[in-house]
């Protein structure tokens, strides 16, 4: 385990995670210290305040990409793939077919 020292609305927090994962904690810190910034109009909130309003906004932000990640329809697959026979690929169907038989009974 290690230990990630953030600084957040003026104050400094330690944040305990694996190793190899502090790079990722601190950008995330500096992510939450960045709307705390856009925020600045609410002075005069109490930290709790101010961290659930940050909170909230990437929140919604996350909730915001989720929607149009789902809108997004998954890429086609080819119909043909050059160089492969027809009998293969038509094999290599048969045997996914099968497979997914097995799983399913």
């Amino acid at each position: 385990m290690s230990n990630v020292k953030l600084t957040i609305g003026g104050r400094v927090y330690s944040v305990s995670c694996q190793d190899g994962q502090e790079g990722h904690i601190l950008r995330l810190g500096q992510m939450l210290q960045a709307k705390i910034g856009a925020l600045s109009g609410n002075v005069g909130q109490n930290e709790a305040r101010t961290l659930l309003f940050a909170a909230l906004l990437l929140a919604d932000e996350n909730h915001e990409l989720k929607k149009r990640a789902d809108a997004v329809p998954p890429p086609a697959l080819p119909l043909e793939m050059p160089g492969m026979p027809p009998e293969r690929l038509e094999a290599l169907a048969e045997q996914l077919e099968k497979l997914a038989e097995s799983l399913e009974g």
